[in-house]
């Protein structure tokens, strides 16, 4: 099966888990999630000071900054799996 299918089916599981990620997880499914399939960041961080949940997921998606798409794949797609058990 193609790192894209997988993929797909990964992110199809990420919301049918038994139990909802901790914020720290879902902040790095979102990330993960942005950087498998838009590639490097590309928008500026939030211009509110106080949008710490914008800012975080921001800053999420900064930190994986030059991680090919295919890698941020792999990594949720493992995310997942473990997620399940």
């Amino acid at each position: 099966m193609e790192i894209k299918d997988q993929f797909e089916k990964a992110v199809k599981e990420s919301k049918e888990l038994s139990s909802k990620p901790d914020n720290e997880t879902l902040l790095k499914l979102y990330s993960l999630y942005k950087q498998g399939t838009e590639g490097d960041i590309n928008t500026d961080p939030p211009s509110n000071p106080f949008d710490f949940v914008n800012k975080a997921k921001h800053q999420a998606w900064f930190d994986l900054k030059g991680i090919t798409k295919e890698e941020a794949m792999q990594q949720y797609v493992a995310l997942v799996k473990n997620l399940k058990g």
